[in-house]
Formats: structure tokens, C-alpha cells, sequence
């Protein structure tokens, strides 16, 4: 046998199932945030008067930032609420609610409904990923996991991809067509029954909660078995408080942070500018048609996301998660200066922006590739949860202050190389993480 073939060996329908569904739901994710942004223009256009058009950049940024923030609430508390009531469960309630409120934000009739309906998708869409990164972990071999989470972190590139092509096609129908891309967005209601006719429930995690076993991380549970903190009759703790309880829980979730933090800021500042400084490339070219340009970048640094995403899990499993950290985080830090600084030509800054999104997009994966060996069935959902969502309460108030930034260091190249420098932290931080591979993963 093969290898590389021995993995897939051991999967059977109920594991592509799991896949099936986990990635599926975090594409509409993708779809649904991605949408926002492609459909900003028109949607202003529609529901502002006159008066406020000139301050459009506030109104966009803030429209993206209270998304995230929401995003990043309702990923706090449906995370740790999968940990209670199970992960099938609040996907189910994950996956109806961002649906019902994607349509509904297709009948705003004025800027404040938006922004009200936008707060309340985001809390929905913040619990899908950790549920589905969490079920798919425990009911994965252990062999297969890294690169079923992989493959499932590549979802979100299609799923911006997919709200590409939509957009493209409904696009011409008019000023009103922004509506009809968030009625698109409702096609998941009907994902909601699949869930719960097709996905078992987490068997990990239920013999877990079963046996009491309330310990955050595995040397955790050995040293709660010692002091006799383990059983069905012991008291259970609150996940969130319980993942800062002991000392090792509590060292992995506050170094995880750090590298969330990392990723999470250096990505939105170098993300969110690339289609603006494609348009000035192109002005400076003599291009028309400066929005395709802006659109073109961006489908190509997702196309490079989409690659990096899928390979994570067999490049960490190659060279280890520490190793993998470190790759990504030096790509980052090295390609942001390359995009921004050392390429002036349109056509070498479209090459290099696949190159980015392989590093600083797809750096994503480490959530879903490494996050949940870190920690037990009784919290790993609240811990990937919190680590993945508390940095978006920090990043949420990027778009706010977008435009200030860049008058601040004087153009979007230097403002996004200054806050690359984001990534020596992660390179920093990387060493002092535990290695999982070749690992179980902790019950």
C-alpha cells in the first residue's frame, strides 16, 4: 500500500459525511462574508441617502466591522455551547440562524436594519466553524485528521469563490441585485435537514462528558485523576473557565492567542487592501475598468489560499506542527513587502498576490490543523472557539479605522508592511508550542 493512500484507507462514509457537512457549512460561511464585500457599493447606494454617500468608507468599514464582531460573540458562545449541548446540535442551530438572517437582510430598507441584521448573522456564523473543526477532529483517525481539516479550511476559499460567480452573474440585473445574492444565501436552511438526518453525534465527546472527565488538556486529566477531580460525580466546571483552571490549559490557550492574534491582524490588514492597491496599479497603467482589476486580485489570492489550505495538513504532517507554524509565519513576513513594496508592475503584483494568499490566508489552516489536539472532548470546542474568536474583538475594529491607518503611514504599501511586522510574532511564539504529530488526539 501506498503511503500516501494509507490514510484515505481508513475513512469510511460516516468520516466523508462529517467532511461533507463541516465543509460545506464553512463555505456558506465564506459565501456569506464575502458577499458583503462584493455587494457594499450598491447596497450603500440603496440605502443611504444623498447626504451620506460622501462618507462612504465609514459606512462600509463599519457595515464589515460589526459582522466581525458579531462573528466574533457568537463564536465565544456557540463554541462553548457545543461543548454542552454537542457539536451536531449547534451546527444545526448554527447553520438555520445565519440562514434565516441572510434573507432577512435582503428586505433592509434603510442603513440601521442592515447593520442590525448583520450583527445578528454574525453571531451565527462565529459557532459553524469551531462545531464543525471539532466533529470532524474527534470522529477523524488519527492518521486522517490533519488532512481532513485541511481540506475543510480550503472551504472557505471556494465559498468566496462561489459568491464571486454569483455576483458575476446576478450583477447585471440591476441596482437591486444586491438582494438577491443574500436570498442565495437563505440555500443553507435546507443544509440544516442533512445535518440532522446524516451526522452522528461525537461519541469522543459524549463518553467524555459521560466519564467526567472535566480536564482541559491530557496532563490536565492525569493530574485531576491524582487529586481525584475525575468521575461522573464531580462537579462539572464551566468550559471557559476551565480551559484557564490548570496550569498547562492555561499556558496553551494564552500562547495560542498570541499566534491567533498574529494571524488574524496581519491577514486583515494585507487581505483587505490588495484589491484598492490593484485598482492604483492599474490607474497608474492606464487600465479601465479599475473594479475588475480590484476583482481579479482578489480571486487570485484566494485561489492561492485554496492551495495552501489543502496541502496544511500533509505539510504538517511532514515537518511538524512547530515547523509549520514557522514556515507560514516566515512566508508572511517575507511576501508582504514583496506584494506591497518590491512589485510595481500590475502583472507581477497578480502573480505575487496567489503567492500571498498561500501564506497569509491559508495560515489559517493551523486553526483546524493544530488547535484541536491541544486540548480534551470536554473543551475542545470552547478552546479552539475562544482562541479563533476572541482576536476577531480586536480585529473588528480594523475597518473602522482602515482609512486613518493609511493616511496615518502615508499609503497602503507602508501601512500593510507595518502591520506585517505583525507576523515576528508569531515567529516568536511558535518555538514555545507543544508538538502534536504523530500524537492521538487527547480524549
Amino acid at each position: 500500500m501506498k503511503p500516501t493512500a494509507a490514510w484515505r484507507r481508513q475513512l469510511t462514509a460516516a468520516h466523508w459525511r462529517v467532511l461533507f457537512a463541516s465543509s460545506l457549512g464553512w463555505s456558506f460561511d465564506g459565501y456569506e462574508l464575502y458577499t458583503l464585500v462584493l455587494v457594499l457599493g450598491p447596497v450603500l447606494t440603496t440605502l443611504l441617502p444623498p447626504s451620506q454617500r460622501s462618507s462612504f468608507p465609514f459606512w462600509a468599514g463599519l457595515a464589515i466591522a460589526i459582522t466581525l464582531l458579531g462573528w466574533g460573540i457568537g463564536g465565544l458562545i456557540g463554541s462553548t455551547l457545543a461543548d454542552y449541548l454537542g457539536r451536531k446540535r449547534m451546527m444545526v442551530y448554527s447553520v438555520v440562524g445565519y440562514a434565516v438572517f441572510t434573507g432577512l437582510t435582503a428586505l433592509s430598507q434603510d442603513y440601521w436594519t442592515l447593520i442590525a441584521l448583520r450583527l445578528l448573522t454574525g453571531l451565527f456564523l462565529g459557532s459553524e466553524w469551531s462545531t464543525g473543526v471539532t466533529l470532524l477532529a474527534e470522529t477523524w483517525p488519527d492518521e486522517a485528521r490533519p488532512k481532513g481539516a485541511g481540506i475543510l479550511q480550503s472551504a472557505l476559499g471556494w465559498g468566496t469563490l462561489l459568491a464571486s460567480l454569483v455576483w458575476f452573474l446576478l450583477n447585471p440585473l440591476g441596482p437591486q441585485a444586491w438582494r438577491l445574492m443574500f436570498v442565495v444565501g437563505v440555500t443553507p436552511a435546507l443544509f440544516a435537514l442533512y445535518i440532522r438526518n446524516r451526522l452522528d453525534e461525537s461519541e469522543r465527546w459524549a463518553d467524555a462528558v459521560r466519564r467526567g472527565r472535566w480536564g482541559a488538556t491530557a496532563e490536565d486529566v492525569r493530574a485531576l485523576e491524582a487529586a481525584g477531580g475525575v468521575g461522573a460525580a464531580v462537579r462539572r466546571p464551566f468550559t471557559l473557565a476551565a480551559i484557564f483552571r490548570q496550569r498547562e490549559s492555561r499556558r496553551r490557550v494564552v500562547l495560542s492567542l498570541l499566534l491567533s492574534l498574529s494571524t488574524m491582524i496581519g491577514w486583515w490588514a494585507i487581505s483587505s487592501w490588495l484589491p484598492t492597491y490593484a485598482q492604483a496599479l492599474a490607474r497608474a497603467e492606464g487600465f479601465s475598468n479599475l473594479a475588475y482589476w480590484g476583482s481579479i486580485a482578489g480571486l487570485l489570492y484566494n485561489a492561492g489560499a485554496i492551495v495552501g489550505y489543502t496541502i496544511s495538513g500533509f505539510v504538517a504532517d511532514a515537518i511538524g506542527r512547530r515547523a509549520y507554524l514557522i514556515l507560514m509565519y516566515a512566508g508572511s513576513l517575507l511576501l508582504t513587502p514583496v506584494t506591497y513594496l518590491w512589485v510595481h508592475s500590475l502583472s507581477g503584483f497578480l502573480l505575487v498576490v496567489a503567492v500571498n494568499g498561500f501564506f497569509t490566508l491559508a495560515q489559517y489552516s493551523w486553526f483546524a490543523v493544530y488547535l484541536p489536539e491541544l486540548f480534551t472532548s470536554t473543551v475542545r470546542s470552547t478552546a479552539i472557539g475562544f482562541v479563533f474568536n476572541a482576536s476577531r474583538l480586536v480585529a473588528w475594529l480594523g475597518p473602522l479605522a482602515a482609512g486613518s491607518l493609511i493616511q496615518y503611514f502615508g499609503g497602503i504599501p507602508k501601512a500593510a508592511v507595518a502591520f506585517g511586522f505583525v507576523y515576528v510574532l508569531g515567529l516568536a511564539v511558535a518555538p514555545f508550542m507543544p508538538e502534536t504529530r504523530g500524537q492521538p488526539l487527547p480524549e
